[in-house]
């Protein structure tokens, strides 16, 4: 199906994936959003970005003009009045929109559930929408899935912090409740694949991955991909109202949300329809282990090509005591300008490790490294191949070279024995007449270990992070070249 595509959630964690996805395949992709100027730069140079929302009416008009498909991927789940009143009204004037607009398919993502049931509110009300969309007489492509596995997504995240903050989990009933997860970008394929269904075939399809699990399984699975023991102890109940308190504590979700999410999780959300793997015979969904597999890889390779300094003011984050969190990471990160060219103020960096050290507290790191050969590792016996030449895939004392551009950056990966992986990148930009040392130090904790090894070490990175990174910045400025 060509034409025009108004996307809605654009900014959202399904939509910003689905958005790069029909860029790349050429569409002409208009976004609606309620902050266009917080959209528009992450947006390729013939995508259309226009301000609106759902619930205003007037706004859907303009939206909506010239448009054949549109995707109607928002919800109201945090809202802090009635959510099932807003998507109510939302869907249905979104609906007879399209219809005045003459667009020929709406295409929504809502969630798998038992209809003869009776479901909680969020899921009634995810499946009420698709209802809505189509009440107007737009044919709507409508799929339903269980857990959406990918590294951001708002239940891999449930699943990740319930794992990592608690090796001990009292566990109520509704973690045996039968899901079937699916892989974000099996999602995405199915949401692609519906522009080119042919013209009234439009249904209900349910999605879901190669394997049927329960919350335990799934929790089991993280689990053991991530190295981690988990032990389960099972209580008879656990009301969603206290378990949705308790995810407040332990994992980053309102506790309003993490209710919401309680409610439908005590429902069986598995396919119990294939007309999907018919009408769509390209899209071969994967199973759990594969998904969580690739969650975490695609967010090592996400935050490979993300510099820190793009997270980063110039002048560093607020310090806090332990350093910040991004996503999953803990992370250290400081800099420096120096009155030198990037290539001379990155010549101390390249020179690190080995017999040169690490310009402060070398000790510590000598004691580190012994500490290392106790335990089973590398310590820092290995040194380095050349006194001022790195190149990727070179060892560095207890280190190694993950990347490196000559004058720019340096990124180690550790090989030494940790509850988890970590990083050490150095990062060199102009700064006005000289240049400008980012030192980032990060951390991807294993368990509650990981998070206390980096919070007992915190004041020890303190003196060695921080006087290297002011060693290298007095170094670069008393080159004789400088």
């Amino acid at each position: 199906m060509s034409g025009r595509i108004l996307l809605t959630g654009a900014s959202g964690y399904v939509g910003g994936r689905l958005l790069a996805l029909l860029e790349a395949r050429g569409q002409q992709v208009r976004c609606l959003t309620r902050r266009p100027e917080a959209l528009s730069s992450r947006v390729a140079a013939g995508t259309e970005v226009v301000p609106g929302d759902v619930l205003d009416a007037p706004s859907l008009v303009s939206a909506l003009k010239g448009v054949s498909t549109a995707y109607y991927l928002v919800h109201s789940m945090g809202a802090t009045g009635s959510f099932e009143e807003a998507d109510r009204s939302g869907a249905r004037l979104f609906g007879e929109a399209a219809q005045a607009a003459g667009v020929t398919r709406i295409i929504y993502l809502g969630g798998l559930g038992d209809g003869s049931e009776a479901l909680s509110a969020h899921l009634r009300s995810r499946q009420e929408v698709g209802q809505l969309l189509g009440a107007a007489g737009v044919p709507v492509v409508e799929f339903r899935a269980s857990v959406i596995i990918g590294s951001g997504s708002l239940s891999f995240e449930l699943i990740r912090a319930l794992v990592e903050h608690l090796p001990v989990m009292i566990t109520p009933r509704w973690v045996n409740v039968p899901a079937q997860p699916i892989a974000i970008g099996d999602v995405l394929a199915y949401l692609i694949a519906a522009l080119d269904l042919p013209e009234g075939k439009e249904r209900i399809f349910e999605i879901g991955g190669a394997d049927q699990v329960s919350y335990a399984d799934l929790m089991r699975a993280y689990a053991q991909r991530r190295g981690m023991r988990l032990r389960m102890i099972p209580v008879p109940v656990l009301t969603p109202f206290l378990s949705s308190l308790w995810l407040g504590l332990v994992t980053p979700l309102y506790a309003r949300i993490g209710r919401k999410l309680i409610e439908s999780i005590v429902h069986a959300t598995v396919v119990r329809d294939a007309a999907a793997a018919t009408a769509f015979p390209a899209v071969t969904p994967i199973g759990v282990d594969e998904a969580i597999r690739r969650a975490l890889a695609s967010e090592d390779a996400q935050l490979a090509r993300t510099r820190w300094s793009d997270a980063l003011s110039a002048a560093g984050a607020p310090r806090t005591w332990g350093g910040v969190q991004f996503g999953p990471r803990l992370v250290d990160s400081r800099s420096v300008p120096v009155a030198v060219s990037p290539a001379r103020a990155f010549m101390p960096i390249q020179r690190l490790g080995g017999d040169t050290g690490w310009y402060a507290w070398n000790w510590l790191w000598r004691l580190r490294g012994f500490i290392d050969l106790l335990v089973g590792g590398v310590g820092t016996r290995r040194g380095r191949p050349a006194p001022d030449v790195l190149r990727v895939g070179d060892t560095l004392d207890f280190w190694r070279v993950e990347a490196v551009e000559p004058g720019h950056l340096l990124r180690l990966s550790a090989e030494m024995k940790l509850p988890g992986r970590a990083w050490l990148e150095f990062e060199v930009t102009p700064d006005g007449p000289g240049a400008r040392i980012r030192q980032t130090a990060s951390f991807d904790p294993v368990g509650l270990g990981g998070r206390l090894y980096w919070y007992s070490l915190y004041p020890v990175h303190e003196l060695v992070f921080g006087g290297m990174l002011r060693a290298i910045a007095r170094l670069a400025e008393r080159s004789p070249d400088a």
